[in-house]
């Protein structure tokens, strides 16, 4: 029997195109190729798609180099639909070959234009099996202000915020402050669509505050204001159920914070200091119980499909709130959603076989 063959789709035009492309490095080492037939595709900052090098080391991410999918005169020429699945490619001389059919696009992108329903609802239109989140998720969790109503709507209970776009901010300002006075002392400032912290400050008092927005909106127009939740910062790892069977979670783990500020994109990516990922977390049987059920309530909640890592704050009078839902979440193998996942029994390369075989048998 044929190998399936597996897109893996990587780049993309939002701000965290290097941490995609380095999610590719590690997918690329993993993943089984004696089940799947391998066929790297990036995505440009530009948006061109081109016909990857198959090299894990190329995307590999070191201190002080972030990789990124440059244009080296290849063109992917996807199907043309209508039930064809054969992927093609352009060469920089002009010439056009045959890369086989396609079973499933692994589409490891974050970000706009990726991670927030665009690219599912492209491959939707060309009939094409993906893993992952569908449109409907992944639009509702890349816009974190739709996905707090959501989930409040559903009782899952979620930080406190205001929503600001640029021209509220621009037309009464003094309004916008007073409405982030009233949440507390300190509160996070972050975009509405974008992720690895990207665009976040943490905000101590009401002079930062201008600043805090201009960083925001330089990366989208809506931005979040939220209460700082003082507690420990748990997440958890969901996996799309099999065959009907409801959504599993993974053991929790947590991030451990000794003297930074917060999870930022240097503590996340680069090596900083002051962060610790910590898998499985410090819990009792009774916490783990209730971040696993909060965490398959929230993945139902916004109808979840394929994968997402739900994160919480849990507070130290035992409340958790739901910070978000990240439905394309960080998938380098030092990430907390793998993490979880090995801390549970199941390896790196199984949970890349995992997301595979879920889409293929969604088709089936």
């Amino acid at each position: 029997m044929d190998r399936p063959a597996v897109v893996v789709l990587f780049g993309g035009r939002s701000s965290e195109h290097s941490i995609s492309s380095a999610t590719a490095g590690g997918i690329l080492r993993a993943i089984d190729r004696d089940r799947y037939r391998v066929i790297p595709v990036g995505i440009t900052r530009d948006g061109i798609f081109v016909l990857e090098v198959d090299d894990p080391d190329r995307f590999a991410m070191s201190a002080g180099r972030l990789p990124e999918v440059v244009d080296n005169g290849t063109r992917v020429l996807w199907p043309e639909g209508g039930g064809d699945q054969t992927l093609r490619v352009r060469h920089a001389d002009g010439t056009t070959a045959e890369l086989g059919r396609v079973d499933v696009v692994l589409p490891i992108l974050h970000g706009v234009h990726g991670e927030d329903g665009t690219v599912q609802g492209f491959l939707d239109t060309l009939r094409l099996p993906y893993a992952g989140g569908g449109v409907l998720d992944s639009a509702l969790c890349m816009d974190k202000h739709f996905m707090k109503i959501v989930l409040a709507a559903a009782g899952v209970p979620v930080t406190p915020w205001v929503t600001v776009t640029r021209r509220r901010w621009t037309r009464e300002p003094d309004v916008v402050r007073a409405e982030a006075a009233d949440l507390g002392a300190t509160v996070f400032v972050k975009p509405a669509r974008a992720g690895s912290s990207v665009g976040v400050s943490k905000v101590h008092e009401p002079g930062e505050m201008d600043a805090a927005l201009e960083l925001a909106f330089a990366e989208d127009d809506k931005v979040l204001i939220e209460t700082a939740i003082v507690g420990r910062e748990v997440e958890v790892a969901i996996l799309e159920g099999r065959g009907g069977a409801a959504p599993r979670a993974s053991l929790p783990g947590e991030i451990v914070l000794t003297t930074r500020e917060f999870y930022d994109f240097e503590g996340k990516y680069l090596g900083g200091d002051g962060a610790e990922v910590v898998c499985p977390a410090d819990l009792s049987a009774a916490e783990v119980d209730a971040v696993q059920s909060l965490g398959v309530r929230a993945f139902e909640a916004v109808d979840g499909r394929g994968l997402a890592r739900v994160d919480f704050f849990a507070t130290p009078d035992g409340k958790l709130v739901v910070n978000e839902l990240n439905t394309m979440p960080g998938f380098t193998p030092i990430s907390m959603f793998p993490k979880c996942w090995i801390a549970s029994g199941m390896s790196y390369a199984e949970l890349i076989s995992e997301l595979v075989d879920t889409a293929l048998e969604r088709v089936s």
